[in-house]
């Protein structure tokens, strides 16, 4: 009797346990972005938002695949995943990508990535340069057009922040006077946040409601105590004379 051959199993990219980006800024802005983008979008169930994650886009070709520093999916189940596997997502690819550019990485963000991204599909993709030794302008945006990407047009504020705004997203992006990169909702007039900024606000404004619910109470308990005078004293808090 003659086996059938064994048939070795396929192995698409997973989390290695290697560091996310090479450098501070890198990270920071890689979790700033995930995080930011994650609570504006907290609400919304059909909406994915990651980062530094596998996608692979070709079932059965493990090298088909792509990472990401920042990414966001309409259309699929706001959960946690190890990676992102195109056929297992209704064939959902992202719409909206970031890239944290880096010594590494800077010649792939300009020359591969951008050919991958528009074969899936990614309706936008931005790119920033935390050092601005690798990108003139540190940011820039391209939206797909006919399947080539054309360059987004910023604006200058008054400030000198440069920005450009996001269809996908609903928000710009700006690139502040001090080379920091931040999201702006145009619908409330702030910049979005990422977890510890926004939990910290949110305790500040907690301690402002406390501080202003005992300053209420201590009004009212001083109003009581001087009406228990002013009836102590025989005279109707109510009919006092003018």
């Amino acid at each position: 009797m003659t086996l059938a051959p064994l048939k070795t199993p396929i192995i698409y990219p997973e989390p290695d346990g290697e560091p996310m980006a090479e450098s501070d800024p890198a990270r920071d802005y890689l979790v700033y972005g995930v995080e930011s983008l994650k609570f504006y979008f907290r609400e919304r169930e059909d909406v994915y938002v990651s980062g530094n994650l596998w996608i692979s886009y070709e079932r059965g070709v493990p090298d088909a695949a792509v990472s990401p520093d920042v990414f966001v999916v309409f259309g699929v189940g706001n959960r946690p995943r190890r990676s992102f596997r195109v056929w297992e997502e209704g064939g959902r690819t992202p719409d909206w990508v970031l890239e944290v550019t880096s010594a590494k990485t800077w010649k792939k963000d300009e020359e591969q990535k951008p050919t991958i991204y528009a074969q899936l599909g990614v309706s936008e993709y931005f790119q920033y340069d935390p050092t601005g030794d690798y990108l003139d302008p540190s940011l820039k945006g391209q939206h797909l057009v006919n399947g080539i990407y054309q360059l987004l047009t910023p604006n200058t504020l008054e400030d000198g922040s440069r920005s450009l705004y996001s269809e996908v997203l609903g928000l710009y992006l700006r690139l502040l006077p001090n080379g920091q990169l931040r999201f702006f909702n145009p619908q409330t007039g702030e910049y979005l946040r990422n977890f510890d900024e926004s939990e910290q606000r949110a305790n500040q404004q907690q301690q402002r409601a406390e501080q202003a619910e005992t300053a209420l109470q201590e009004t009212q308990t001083a109003l009581q105590q001087l009406r228990d005078r002013l009836v102590a004293m025989g005279l109707d808090p109510d009919n006092l004379p003018s």
